[in-house]
């Protein structure tokens, strides 16, 4: 019997890291716009992502949150191009979370702050599911979320972390309910 359980869980965790790998999140298709951008340090590919939906005109606002307190507004506008206007009007750096928990919460506080009713979550693909499950469970029902994954080739070591962060962050959230 206790082969069976554990010949069994072997299974679904197989059959569910396959699916992490073959499924990745992709970007979002269609040009809907929302209130803000929040993009999530730690990977490549993703500020400039946020900047474009920015640029684009299909979000107001943008948050980058996870930012390393030593860089400055001045020297994150000179690395990513971003006019002084524009740091002025419509970005913000984010600068207290340090995981993504944190991040989630840091995203929570901004959107009530600046009565944020619509959001596209800019990260990497492999990121993606747990950042907005995160995010999911600190945000106000009524604000709705687009995921835009960042396409990235991950290594497998990558996947295999992320896919074992991902349970845990299902099974915190199962045990806050």
């Amino acid at each position: 019997m206790i082969r069976r359980v554990i010949s069994l869980a072997i299974l679904v965790w197989a059959i569910g890291f396959l699916w992490f790998v073959v499924a990745l999140p992709k970007p979002a298709e269609g040009l809907t716009k929302t209130d803000a951008v929040i993009v999530l340090t730690g990977g490549p590919g993703r500020i400039a992502r946020g900047l474009v939906v920015l640029d684009e005109k299909l979000a107001d606002k943008l948050l980058v949150s996870g930012v390393d307190p030593e860089v400055r507004p001045g020297e994150f506008a000179a690395e990513f191009g971003v006019s002084p206007r524009q740091m002025a009007c419509c970005v913000t750096l984010g600068y207290t979370a340090v995981d993504t928990r944190s991040n989630a919460a840091e995203t929570a506080k901004w959107v009530a702050q600046n009565e944020v009713r619509s959001l596209r979550l800019v990260t990497t693909d492999w990121h993606m599911r747990r950042a907005a499950g995160e995010l999911d469970r600190m945000l106000p029902d009524h604000v709705t979320v687009i995921r835009d994954a960042v396409p990235s080739q991950p290594e497998l070591k990558t996947l295999f972390l992320e896919y074992h962060k991902l349970i845990a962050s299902r099974a915190a959230g199962l045990a806050d309910l």
